[in-house]
């Protein structure tokens, strides 16, 4: 089992000047750009994968660094360099990890590849799990999988929303309801293959921010995919089902719900590191303006209410990162999250990019508040950490169910 160090190792310091090159030098300079566009950022993940950023292969080395700090190190860096961009670079993990996470070995073969594409011809994948009655609370989704026994396919209806990459993808990885009787646990993931008719995009959302990665919902009219597209396989479902129902009717069904929240909680710290980027990104031009700028003779860093203020954002920015940190190293070596630290690590950290975001277009003033400078769309692109993945009241909900031992509401 890895040691918690706070040091990474040389491997690890390669890959993050690697990562942080690609960001300050590809990826900052088209920020604005795709920011206004608010397309897809076909260019700059078609760089990405030119040098192996954009590929299964980097995202399994980090996951699979023994430390923990693969994952979290790869996120700051990318989302130091562009919150919108960096979605559109990483998005198509959450689909690969679903796959990974679920699928047997001929379906991550099959598939995986097929969502990132090669070099001359790049593809994104999307992942669709929220619906519009059903964000935070999965107990309500509606999108349901019929079995057809006879043709041996699976009949999806419904439609998902804020699906990152949604209808644009090569590869949709869905998750609908197959049992509606025993709850989340009665829900199931499936591939839906490119170009499978009753596929369509729904509303594309126009947001506040990370306005280059694509959202939009999915619409899913009577679709039909073969029965090997469920992933695990329908007798490792039935299995499952099986014994979800059993604990349902012995009353297990909370002790149930608590072991899939854990799941939960182990990805949460990648979201706190991408949060940690942002905040960096914007200190950092908070700091570089006040040494600079210069107000009745003099930087107005000289000013204790902006030098207070530099340094009470540098403290929240370390401090989240070692809550991020903590967290991931904790999943990793599969230490028990006792007091939902994923989660922690994801609330402070959101919380934090909001507000260091909004200090920093305090700082700069009126350019702040213009375009001209980075710092409006840093805290445009922020407010999103504190919805995605859990909001942060879900996340004090969870935090305090697991401190207390109650089913607080």
């Amino acid at each position: 089992m890895a040691e918690f160090t706070l040091e990474l190792n040389d491997d690890q310091k390669q890959v993050r000047d690697w990562l942080h090159g690609f960001a300050e030098d590809v990826m900052r300079p088209a920020a604005a750009e795709w920011d206004e566009r608010e397309e897809t950022p076909w260019p700059i993940i078609q760089e990405a994968a030119k040098i192996g950023i954009y590929s299964l292969d980097f995202y399994a080395q980090q996951f699979f660094d023994p430390t923990g700090l693969g994952i979290p190190m790869a996120m700051e860096e990318l989302f130091w360099g562009d919150a919108g961009i960096a979605l559109s670079i990483v998005g198509t993990g959450l689909a690969a990890v679903g796959v990974l996470a679920n699928g047997t070995e001929e379906q991550i073969g099959t598939w995986i590849p097929q969502m990132y594409g090669d070099v001359d011809d790049v593809k994104v994948a999307a992942f669709c799990s929220s619906e519009p009655d059903a964000g935070s609370d999965v107990a309500s989704m509606r999108t349901r999988a019929v079995y057809d026994e006879a043709k041996d396919e699976w009949v999806l209806n419904g439609t998902k929303t804020w699906a990152t990459n949604g209808g644009i993808a090569n590869v949709h990885v869905v998750v609908a309801v197959v049992d509606p009787e025993i709850g989340s646990k009665g829900h199931a993931s499936f591939i839906v293959p490119p170009n499978t008719p009753g596929l369509s995009q729904g509303q594309k959302f126009q947001k506040h921010g990370i306005r280059a990665s694509h959202t939009a919902e999915v619409v899913l009219e009577n679709v039909r995919i073969p029965g090997h597209c469920l992933l695990g396989g329908k007798e490792k479902l039935d299995e499952r089902l099986a014994r979800a129902r059993e604990k349902a009717k012995a009353g297990g069904g909370e002790r149930v719900k608590n072991a899939a929240m854990a799941t939960f909680e182990a990805s949460r710290p990648a979201v706190g590191a991408m949060a940690v980027g942002t905040a960096r990104a914007a200190y950092e031009v908070a700091l570089d303006y006040a040494k600079t700028r210069e107000q009745f003779g003099r930087p107005i860093i000289d000013n204790q209410g902006i030098a207070f203020q530099l340094a009470d954002m540098r403290t929240q920015i370390d401090a989240a990162r070692l809550l991020v940190w903590r967290a991931s190293w904790m999943a990793t070596t599969g230490k028990p999250f006792t007091s939902a630290e994923g989660s922690m690590s994801k609330l402070y950290a959101s919380e934090v990019a909001k507000k260091v975001t909004g200090q920093a277009i305090q700082i700069l003033g009126g350019n702040g508040f213009t375009r001209e400078y980075p710092v409006e769309r840093m805290h445009r692109d922020a407010a999103i950490y504190t919805i995605f993945e859990g909001t942060s009241e879900v996340q004090r909900l969870v935090i305090a169910r697991t401190l207390s031992g109650m089913p607080i509401r």
